[in-house]
């Protein structure tokens, strides 16, 4: 990562100097790159009439019996459909008064926790840092994100915020997964050590696609006008090449071909339940779901969505989270 850094900066280094001023032109640079890596929906009438065409003979009553005994248990599908697809509001009394989320909108792992917060329908503010001045996170001793505050409590790191935050709504669920959470546990590493470093490859696998994924990251993100402008060109032409060097870093010959895989990898996962939790979705659900929730509007997702079976998954997550509690601030 580190000589893809500096290998971007080379690029950028002139054309960011000029956009802000007094500003380190290397540190502005980095900090462009964290957040270009990482963050960067009539049937009774016609039931009516299917009814009063059976009536009139005992054969035809029996008909109806069983037709009104099928259409009770098709009900009760329906019904229990809606169930699996239910958000999972913890307890009113466990539930956090107060939560700031500190993010970059398209950053992978802060992503991770608002599907956490949103599935959970935990009401949060977000704070939109500014990739190069971080002015928002200065009282904190850590300059990264996502950073959590939990009525007061600073959280940091995704996948620690999300057990932490875990055990807090949910301490008898946690109980029982720690004795048997080898298969959630696993998914979740394989999100965090593999899957999101096929992402940045795939956003900027050619010139078109760099600038689609930084007008998504301009655009979402908080950043000044010049910062914009700047971030969009200068960022697209500088991550494209940084994409060539991670894919050589984590040895991806065809970055479409690695994605379509994690994709089909994670799909075989599911061994034809809805959800890797079954019924509903557990964490490493949510973990996956947040990551790829980024790019799915985005060449990348899009293709990924058209070539492999992870869609019908997707569309349930996207069924079970439902709207976000976010608190417009």
């Amino acid at each position: 990562m580190r000589r893809a850094s500096t290998l971007a900066s080379s690029v950028l280094s002139r054309t960011l100097a000029t956009a802000h001023g007094g500003v380190n032109s290397a540190t502005v640079n980095h900090r462009l790159l964290q957040v270009a890596l990482f963050g960067s929906t009539g049937g009774s009438y016609a039931r009516g009439r299917w009814f009063s065409s059976f009536t009139g003979s005992p054969a035809r009553s029996v008909s109806v019996g069983v037709a009104g005994a099928l259409l009770s248990v098709a009900a009760a599908a329906t019904s229990l459909s809606q169930e699996v697809h239910a958000k999972e509001p913890p307890p009113t009394e466990l539930v956090p008064k107060d939560v700031i989320l500190y993010q970059y909108e398209a950053c992978p792992f802060c992503n991770k926790v608002r599907a956490f917060l949103d599935y959970y329908d935990i009401p949060y503010k977000v704070v939109e840092v500014n990739p190069i001045s971080k002015k928002e996170i200065k009282w904190s001793d850590y300059k990264k994100v996502p950073i959590l505050m939990v009525d007061g409590e600073q959280l940091i790191d995704s996948s620690v915020i999300i057990d932490k935050l875990g055990h807090r709504i949910h301490p008898e669920k946690r109980a029982v997964s720690e004795m048997d959470d080898d298969e959630e546990t696993k998914w979740r590493r394989w999100v965090d050590s593999h899957l999101v470093h096929i992402l940045s490859p795939n956003i900027y696998r050619n010139a078109s696609e760099a600038l689609e994924s930084f007008d998504y990251i301009t655009s979402n993100g908080n950043f000044g006008f010049t910062e914009k402008i700047t971030a969009k060109y200068a960022g697209a032409a500088a991550m494209y090449f940084v994409s060539k060097k991670l894919k050589k870093k984590y040895n991806i010959t065809d970055e479409r071909a690695a994605l379509y895989e994690a994709a089909e990898t994670w799909v075989d996962a599911l061994n034809g339940r809805d959800f890797l939790g079954g019924s509903k979705p557990n964490l490493a659900d949510l973990a996956v779901f947040g990551v790829l929730r980024p790019i799915r509007n985005l060449r990348s997702g899009k293709d990924m969505v058209e070539h492999t079976r992870i869609g019908d998954w997707y569309s349930r997550m996207e069924s079970s989270v439902g709207e976000s509690p976010r608190i417009k601030v």
